[in-house]
């Protein structure tokens, strides 16, 4: 396997620490009993830091970039998820869906329409995850890009800031139910999990 040094875009001296938190945080979600099925991350990025770490039956990943590194037993596609596309996979496919810090990159127009794409491709009974920057901390994220802390080239594609109950809304506003939010990294970021 290829090693990680890079896991966005850009370049951030805490990108591949908060990655790592991320992917902590989603991993520590996940029902141990969807394990033996298949897992899809959207946007997970040239180098899928969270899919290679994770243990499942059947991993699979997209993102709108076009080339994939270390990718050894991961199933990719270019997909640039929103704009009206529809993701490529049949109907109750997958028993997990995470998106990793991408909500926020998402037109906010296109969210509810994505959330409802992702529930369709969920077998009954399967999670969505997903982590956003609290809508409190952007300010601060701007800081840091301008120090190079973060990827600059990240946060200033950010399209849109989210609450626990923006979250909330917008998953059962798509059919998700038992939405469960919180905290991590001391507040800075959010956390989600609901079930088709």
């Amino acid at each position: 396997m290829a090693a990680i040094t890079k896991p966005t875009r850009g370049h951030g001296l805490l990108e591949r620490f908060l990655a790592q938190k991320r992917a902590a945080m989603a991993e520590g979600l996940i029902d141990d009993d969807l394990r033996t099925g298949r897992i899809l991350d959207i946007g997970c990025g040239s180098e899928p830091l969270f899919l290679l770490s994770t243990r499942f039956a059947e991993k699979h990943g997209v993102d709108q970039i076009t080339r994939i590194q270390g990718a050894q037993g991961i199933n990719y596609q270019t997909v640039n998820a929103g704009r009206g596309q529809r993701l490529p996979y049949a109907d109750g496919y997958f028993s997990v869906v995470t998106m990793l810090a991408v909500i926020e990159h998402m037109e906010p127009g296109e969210v509810v329409a994505i959330l409802k794409d992702i529930r369709r491709l969920l077998q009954p009974g399967g999670q969505i995850i997903l982590t956003t920057p609290a809508s409190w901390s952007d300010k601060l994220l701007r800081v840091m890009a301008g120090m190079h802390l973060v990827s600059p080239e990240e946060i200033n594609e950010h399209k849109d800031t989210f609450s626990r109950k923006k979250i909330k809304t917008l998953l059962e506003t798509a059919g998700f139910e038992r939405v469960e939010t919180g905290y991590f990294e001391m507040g800075l970021n959010l956390w989600a999990r609901a079930a088709k």
